[in-house]
């Protein structure tokens, strides 16, 4: 499960099945380390480079990267006057990095002097990770966000019956589908491109890329009916490896059946 979304332990309404109760707030904090080293740069100047980063978690967000101020490029950082208050965590600091005629505005933030309740932030910033060119976990380039420790996909093949339809049309029917369960999120059924109505549907410019799966291309109905309905991942990374080259087929307008019942919407 994640720690801190849908029906996660740090969440705000945490779930009612369990023989525990969490003694707190019902907002939640949880700083943890992240286990690997992570880099991040702007306009060719390393700004961070840390194995001392830490994972904030916090209810009904996702994680955030605090890094040891010591680990921060502080000659690339630039005093700014924003300031913003957090109930929770205190009134927050922020920088602007600037390398020669580059600046990236209110970039980094920290809590000078955070809340009692959070007072092990002190000594940390965090960035907003849009705001930098490039980040590393180890020597390789991550896209999106660092991967949450408490985050995980499964991939499963399957001899469910899927059939999926746009209004009365049939795009796809499936005994060979490929199941992805991702924390937080419904099970989604990825089918063999042989058995999608492929002739139905064209290319896509949309890209997108997530972080636990890998980069996805898309595909509209030819028709102009429905826009961005399938999605594929054509390299994967490990975790969904077994649906490389499978259409996911969802959108508005599109009901999928499996064993004869339809998912809901």
């Amino acid at each position: 499960m994640t720690l801190t979304l849908g029906d996660g332990p740090l969440t705000t309404t945490p779930p009612e099945q369990t023989n525990y109760t969490v003694d707190g707030p019902p907002h939640r904090l949880l700083l943890s380390p992240f286990p690997r080293r992570v880099r991040a740069v702007f306009a060719g100047q390393v700004v961070l480079d840390t194995v001392e980063g830490r994972l904030l978690h916090e209810s009904n967000m996702l994680p955030v990267l605090y890094v040891p101020t010591a680990d921060v490029s502080a000659d690339l950082l630039v005093d700014s006057d924003h300031t913003t208050h957090c109930p929770f965590k205190g009134d927050a600091r922020y920088w602007s990095i600037r390398v020669g005629d580059r600046t990236a505005t209110d970039a980094v933030w920290g809590y000078p002097d955070p809340k009692a309740a959070a007072a092990w932030l002190e000594g940390y910033q965090a960035f907003y990770w849009d705001r930098l060119d490039a980040w590393f976990d180890e020597d390789e380039q991550v896209h999106g966000h660092l991967r949450d420790p408490y985050h995980r996909v499964d991939a499963r093949r399957s001899s469910r019956h899927v059939v999926v339809r746009h209004g009365d049309v049939v795009l796809a029917e499936s005994t060979r589908p490929v199941v992805v369960s991702e924390t937080g999120l419904p099970n989604r059924f990825y089918l063999p491109a042989g058995d999608v109505r492929t002739d139905l549907l064209t290319s896509s410019t949309t890209r997108t890329h997530c972080p636990y799966k890998g980069d996805a291309s898309y595909w509209s109905l030819r028709d102009g009916s429905g826009h961005d309905i399938a999605w594929s991942y054509e390299t994967p990374f490990a975790e969904a490896l077994p649906a490389a080259g499978h259409l996911c087929l969802l959108g508005d307008g599109v009901t999928t059946e499996v064993d004869g019942v339809e998912l809901p919407g």
